[in-house]
């Protein structure tokens, strides 16, 4: 009988025993912890405006402002688009370049420009007179573009 005995507590030390004995441990760890801060952010003092209610309240109306606020590389294609038509393609595409060299992070969304600044330009200048502005700025994007447009 000692060796039946012996064969059973041996099974039970399997890796479910050591995972069940991690989860012993680790659940309360995480269970203190998540108490602590919940009581934290409970606004003890009674007073409304401090509540997290109101802060989760403040923190949707910023989420929707920045929402409403446009991203830096549409800020820049409609100042862009604006300088096509009042000046030239060949300005736009300067600036465009300038502005992709000062903040690389812009240069995920440049071949996006330059097409949409090629499209302006067939608009304003017609498709020859707007390929004739054509130059490798972001590749080929601006005449990628112009041909998009045009046909």
């Amino acid at each position: 009988m000692k060796h039946s005995t012996t064969r059973q507590t041996r099974r039970g030390r399997g890796p479910a025993r050591r995972i069940g004995r991690s989860l012993a441990f680790v659940l309360p760890v995480v269970l203190v912890l998540s108490g602590t801060l919940a009581v934290t952010r409970v606004d003890w003092s009674g007073d409304p405006s401090d509540s997290v209610l109101a802060a989760s309240e403040a923190s949707s109306a910023k989420a929707s402002t920045a929402r409403a606020a446009r991203a830096p590389h549409e800020v820049l294609r409609d100042r862009l688009l604006t300088e096509l038509q009042e000046e030239d393609p060949g300005v736009a595409l300067t600036h465009l370049q300038q502005a992709v060299n000062e903040r690389p992070s812009l240069a995920d969304h440049c071949a996006t420009i330059a097409r949409a600044l090629g499209r302006a330009a067939v608009k304003v200048y017609g498709p020859t007179r707007a390929q004739s502005y054509a130059r490798p700025v972001c590749d080929t994007a601006f005449a990628s573009g112009v041909l998009a447009a045009h046909g």
